[in-house]
């Protein structure tokens, strides 16, 4: 959905039907759109109900990883007398990716609904929408809808009317790009330092708090109201015929080079291409496409020709090499340097590490150095071989996958735009950026 919230014919509005609409951000005008009767009809439904619900309709999470929900719900052992928690991760700080935000700001108790329909379905009284420190806008929405919310008894000690406690409750984070990860999420919750945490135990066994715990995205939660209303075979109908592992629509947020960036939102499958050069308007005038991050930045750069044949699925952009992660659509036109944008991610992961992991903290600060010198005009043809060997003890040593994220986008542009490093290192000359004529 481009802006000001114009949407394409093409697009497929589930999320995003009401974006832009003003009386949707307020309880009585997210019920007058038919808010709130998913988690009427939730809480009059038996938990394992809602999780075989969501099975059906092959919901996955839309953070990045891909998981299916229903079955990551399943792993909370209901009955076992513990408190159960359930944690919103709207820290949302992946470069390139802006979905969340306008979930929040446009239709926050879409949001509250979905969280609230989660923990019931997990066995949780609490809820807990984790929102990234730089998220002011958002967060103003959510906490008054919450308020609203609590305030009408839509949730609560005794929600709807039920006798059913179901909580929600919003926390700001500082704005650390590691808290987007699921552990040290929680260990933010908690008032700790947002280090990721060894994995085993999961967060399904011992999580916030030491209790059982499943984390979602705020797409993935903002999904469900929807899958309940209308039935898990409705959401499962919307893939390409030959692939039934990737369901729904999903929301992609687009930046960079292209004319018409944005957040979109189509149907699991649908042509990269036609994407990106009939919703998207293609290239600014007087350029071409040269490459296209498909996911975030934590995933590896593909070019041009092979975003032209990819679909836009999780099993679609893992055929041409890369991942559907969360999203966050950042096109590259033929004015830019690779080179330099590489370096430009490494820098951002360099800084937003932890730093409680050898490879990752000593590693992005090698890779920032060795590229920014690349950039510069002084490398070597050694610096190349260097920075693949960085790469490969960083990749899948580390706690949790910052490192990884740092690794990817250095070695997909190594692989597929090796001569313009190479460019920089035997002509001895700074790339440079010729000005786009309007």
């Amino acid at each position: 959905m481009g802006f000001p919230f114009k949407p394409h014919p093409r697009e497929t509005l589930v999320l995003s039907k009401h974006f832009g609409e003003a009386e949707a951000r307020s309880l009585d005008g997210w019920k007058a759109r038919g808010g709130y009767r998913a988690l009427e009809q939730a809480l009059g439904m038996d938990p394992v109900a809602i999780q075989n619900v969501v099975k059906e309709s092959g919901l996955r999470g839309r953070g990045g990883a891909g998981f299916p929900t229903g079955l990551k719900w399943s792993f909370m052992k209901l009955g076992d007398g513990k408190p159960h928690y359930l944690c919103c991760n709207a820290d949302e700080s992946e470069p390139g990716t802006f979905k969340d935000r306008e979930i929040m700001r446009w239709t926050p108790h879409a949001l509250i609904e979905g969280c609230a329909i989660a923990a019931h379905a997990i066995g949780a009284e609490t809820a807990y929408i984790y929102i990234r420190g730089e998220f002011t806008e958002p967060l103003e929405r959510m906490e008054r809808a919450c308020a609203e919310a609590r305030q009408a008894g839509v949730i609560g000690r005794n929600a709807m009317g039920t006798g059913k406690r179901v909580d929600v409750w919003v926390h700001k984070g500082a704005g650390a790009y590691i808290c987007g990860e699921e552990t040290a999420l929680m260990n933010s919750l908690e008032g700790k330092r947002g280090n990721p945490r060894i994995k085993p135990p999961f967060p399904a066994a011992s999580g916030l708090f030491g209790m059982p715990t499943t984390i979602n995205n705020v797409e993935t939660l903002a999904a469900v109201p929807h899958i309940l209303v209308n039935g898990g075979a409705w959401y499962k109908a919307m893939a390409r015929p030959d692939n039934p592992k990737s369901t729904g629509t999903k929301l992609w947020s687009v930046c960079g080079n292209v004319s018409k960036p944005g957040n979109y939102e189509v149907q699991m499958g649908f042509p990269f291409k036609e994407f990106l050069y009939d919703l998207c308007g293609g290239p600014p005038r007087g350029r071409n496409f040269k490459a296209v991050i498909p996911g975030g930045s934590s995933v590896n750069i593909i070019t041009i020709e092979e975003a032209e044949r990819a679909v836009m699925d999780y099993e679609g952009m893992a055929d041409v090499g890369t991942a559907l992660g969360s999203a966050g659509c950042i096109v590259i036109d033929d004015a830019q340097s690779i080179p330099r944008q590489v370096a430009r991610l490494a820098r951002f992961y360099a800084h937003e590490s932890c730093a409680q992991c050898t490879q990752c903290r000593e590693g992005t600060a090698w890779t920032t150095r060795i590229l920014e010198r690349i950039v510069a005009g002084d490398g070597t043809a050694e610096d190349l071989d260097t920075l693949l060997d960085l790469a490969e003890n960083m990749t899948g040593k580390t706690i949790c996958v910052l490192s990884d994220s740092c690794a990817a986008p250095v070695v997909s542009g190594l692989q597929k735009f090796r001569h313009e490093f190479e460019a920089l290192i035997t002509r001895k000359t700074v790339h440079a950026v010729p000005t786009i004529v309007s």
